[in-house]
């Protein structure tokens, strides 16, 4: 089936629906203080996660059949034989979102052939929508954003975990160092609209904390590959990635010259 088969304006606007449909759901849900537990070693989840998993599976499956990835559905192999996957964090940022914090979004992503084509971030508390379209940019609340362009560190400023911000600033103590923004995908947009110049994401970030935002990024004019330049790839046997670094294009260049001797400090 080929990509030209697909209007992507309209799938844009119908995933905006839908997660502003599922973040309308999960603010109601975090204003009462949803029951949650601990899945696997230590990750949370909460009646909100499953809710918001439910309802999307409903809306995205009726805009596009195609597989399904979502951190909150058992994985079905089958996936793997479809060219069209829906990757989908119900609530990306639980932990902040059980603390009653409001950095934590909804993110969904229609991939084709491993990349994403079409994506959505929603931050229910703070109402911003950010949409993305493989080759037709991205935008927040409908204005296009871009990443922050320029090659220097000096000056720039970067949110992440500590040890790889310590790294970074022995290059170039002159970077500036912003809180960690516990969800992941939320501040990959902050590099897509220019508030953050970069970020560094930790090994084991999984496709539904990475689809929707490194669209956005891409589309922004930056980039979200692995510590030596790849691109991510999506809907893989195992959907677990490495260490990744985000920027500016520039900026991007520059980021993986400085560490290419230095990988493992920041892997």
């Amino acid at each position: 089936m080929p990509a030209d088969d697909i209007d992507r304006g309209l799938v844009r606007d119908r995933l905006a629906s839908a997660v502003r449909e599922a973040g309308a759901l999960a603010l109601h849900m975090f204003r009462g203080r949803p029951a949650s537990w601990i899945k696997g070693a230590s990750s949370p989840v909460s009646e909100a996660d499953l809710a918001v998993d439910a309802l999307l599976r409903e809306r995205l499956l009726a805009i596009r059949d195609a597989g399904w990835l979502s951190e909150e559905t058992e994985d079905d192999p089958a996936r793997l034989q479809r060219a069209e996957v829906w990757v989908v964090d119900p609530i990306d940022g639980t932990r902040a979102y059980l603390a009653g914090l409001a950095e934590w979004v909804i993110a969904a992503a229609l991939v084709r052939f491993g990349r994403p084509l079409v994506a959505a971030i929603y931050a229910p508390v703070s109402d911003e929508l950010f949409l993305s379209v493989a080759g037709g940019g991205a935008t927040l609340n409908g204005a296009p954003i871009k990443a922050s362009a320029g090659d220097q560190l000096a000056g720039a400023t970067f949110s992440g975990a500590k040890r790889r911000l310590d790294s970074l600033a022995a290059i170039e103590p002159r970077i500036v160092t912003a809180p960690r923004i516990p969800s992941l995908a939320l501040r990959l947009a902050r590099v897509a609209t220019g508030a953050l110049d970069g970020t560094f994401a930790a090994p084991n970030s999984h496709d539904w904390d990475l689809a929707a935002a490194d669209l956005l990024v891409h589309e922004a004019g930056g980039l979200v590959t692995t510590l030596t330049g790849e691109s991510l790839i999506y809907n893989r046997p195992d959907p677990v990635h490495g260490a990744l670094v985000a920027a500016g294009r520039a900026r991007h260049e520059l980021l993986l010259g400085l560490i290419r001797d230095r990988l493992a400090e920041f892997a």
